[in-house]
């Protein structure tokens, strides 16, 4: 029986490890057993990653009260794309 996968430290340590499994797996140098699990971590590395973002989306959504609003970079304009009147 495999043993349970640990979670990861944070969203970073998921992302890097993620990167680290991508690199193994188009390197084709794995066996069949190493990918399927390696793929398998990666899949429960992904569902940590969206989990986390999805808490930090709801914690972005409760700090602005539900009212969020497109990001205008400063010089621009909503309608106009910054152009002259």
């Amino acid at each position: 029986m495999p043993k349970p996968a640990s979670s990861p430290k944070s969203f970073e340590a998921a992302i890097a490890e993620l990167e680290t499994i991508v690199q193994d797996m188009e390197a084709g140098s794995l066996s069949l057993e190493d990918a399927l699990a390696r793929y398998q971590r990666g899949v429960g590395l992904l569902k940590f990653c969206q989990e986390t973002l999805a808490q930090a989306d709801q914690r972005i959504k409760q700090l602005e009260g539900s009212r969020l609003t497109d990001f205008q970079p400063e010089g621009t304009q909503p309608d106009g794309e910054g152009e002259a009147a």
